[in-house]
């Protein structure tokens, strides 16, 4: 029953603008194939396509725009590591998402992750599960907004595709075909895309977890150098949440709940 709900919300997540690219690419796959639509359907392909491509646009130029403005200013984040220097952390190994708990488990990892947050003084900016919650989780860390999840799962994919052979040995399925499935929107991220987006963006993520064993977790890019941290906290193979210190949380709100059980 918990995972049909889960399966239920992660379907109906997309949002207008996302579901009518959706359309528009199944509609000019048709096209292509079918090859007898008339030109007035083409030229509102054309047309489509256009608008697509000036959305990204846009997104890229206020990315950089957010960029330039963070150069001027400290990463205060990486006060965040004060919080938890007297814990050993571990190392990230790349993984897939594992087995989902069960309801009852599920509860427990979440009151753990709980106490631990409370514990050290961090507190979470509630992500949308919408199962992109990693890559907003992210955005919002690197450019201070969820809503540019969609740039960082290109990113990530481009790393990805770019440095298989630092990959593909984490991965227990034909390496194109985790491409294709990662590169959707709506699929969920895993411990593989964490190391690209740290490899991707050059920084440090520093995940808490809700592991029984495994209280904080570093993502370090394989050249070691980072000119940033990125503070996650992963209720275990369910969600992601960006981390801030208490009291600091910024008020963004989700389009929709987050996972609750």
């Amino acid at each position: 029953m918990w995972l049909h709900y889960i399966i239920e919300n992660a379907s109906c997540c997309v949002n207008v603008k996302e579901g009518l690219r959706i359309v528009i690419s199944d509609w000019v796959g048709f096209d292509l194939i079918g090859m007898t639509e008339n030109n007035s359907n083409t030229s509102a392909s054309t047309s489509s396509s256009v608008n697509t491509s000036f959305q990204d646009t846009e997104d890229d130029q206020t990315i950089a725009q957010i960029l330039a403005q963070e150069e001027n200013k400290s990463n205060s984040n990486a006060n965040l590591g004060k919080r938890l220097s007297h814990l050993d952390s571990i190392p990230l190994t790349p993984r897939v998402i594992g087995e989902i708990p069960n309801a009852n488990d599920a509860n427990l990892d979440h009151d753990r992750l709980s106490e631990r947050l409370t514990t050290y003084g961090l507190a979470e900016l509630q992500i949308e599960g919408d199962g992109n919650c990693q890559f907003r989780a992210l955005s919002d860390q690197l450019f201070r907004s969820p809503e540019y999840h969609k740039h960082v799962r290109k990113q990530v994919i481009k790393q990805l595709k770019h440095s298989q052979k630092l990959y593909e040995g984490y991965v227990p399925m034909q390496y194109k075909s985790y491409l294709k499935k990662m590169g959707r929107t709506g699929e969920w991220g895993d411990h593989v895309t964490l190391q690209a987006a740290a490899d991707r963006f050059g920084v440090k993520i520093s995940l808490v977890t809700s592991f029984r064993d495994t209280c904080y977790i570093e993502i370090l890019p394989y050249n070691k150098n980072f000119s940033k941290e990125l503070w996650l906290s992963f209720w275990s193979e369910v969600h992601y949440n960006s981390l801030y210190a208490s009291g600091d949380v910024p008020t963004r709100l989700p389009k929709k709940k987050h996972w609750l059980f």
